[in-house]
């Protein structure tokens, strides 16, 4: 059952709920960041809750919560994720226009959706990477872009083909966490926001491995082609 709604002008949302729901997005950005690292898996799962966030209260107000949930990091581990609070407030805005723009009310134009928030996130990613870190953070794309490096490829156009890939298959598995996330809140949130129903998350799963697999070896044939 899709979250009742459309494109319409949004009702005021109580300023109980935004207070509430800001320290909660950023809270599960870091749980989502916790369990990626916990499981040692290739993403980033730390924009979970900016998504929730965007698409309910509102893109800036989901936009505050990517970038305190950077910020903070920034004080409390490590100061690398500081510059990348842009990456978080460019998804929050993917996502809470896009939604209000009509992108959620079906499985396909959702999914579409989930793959434009990879790519703007990658393209703020990219100059960040490259002109304040040459590069390489220490995450494991910088083992992609080694590679890719190692094909002969431009640093930018490296750094870039290995972010695209990752940030593919963690925005369509933290979209669609969202997207469940967010039809369990309170009708009260949400009643104004169309989106389809969740598919399990195995299916995303499984969709964002496949296509991460398949861009990886169009990459790779690209590259050596060339």
């Amino acid at each position: 059952m899709a979250v009742q709604s459309g494109t319409k002008k949004l009702t005021r949302i109580p300023r109980t709920y935004i207070y509430a729901l800001i320290p909660a997005a950023v809270a599960l950005n870091f749980v989502g960041s916790y369990i990626n690292g916990f499981l040692n898996l290739p993403l980033f799962l730390d924009m979970i809750g900016t998504a929730v966030a965007a698409m309910t209260i509102g893109p800036w107000w989901g936009a505050v919560a990517g970038a305190a949930t950077n910020i903070i990091g920034g004080f409390t581990g490590s100061p690398i994720s500081i510059p990348f609070a842009a990456c978080n407030v460019i998804g929050a805005l993917v996502w809470g226009y896009g939604v209000r723009w009509g992108m959620g009310k079906t499985f396909v134009k959702y999914f579409i959706l989930a793959l434009l928030s990879a790519l703007f996130v990658t393209l703020m990613a990219v100059p960040i990477y490259v002109f304040l870190f040459g590069g390489a953070t220490g995450h494991y794309a910088d083992v992609l872009t080694a590679a890719f490096l190692g094909m002969g490829q431009h640093l930018i156009v490296s750094v870039f083909s290995s972010n695209i890939l990752v940030s593919i298959a963690d925005k369509l598995i933290s979209s669609f966490v969202a997207l469940a996330i967010l039809q369990a809140l309170p009708p009260s949130l949400t009643r104004k926001v169309e989106v389809t129903d969740a598919p399990t998350l195995k299916i995303v799963i499984w969709i964002a491995v496949g296509i991460f697999v398949a861009a990886l070896l169009t990459f790779i044939f690209v590259y050596t082609a060339g």
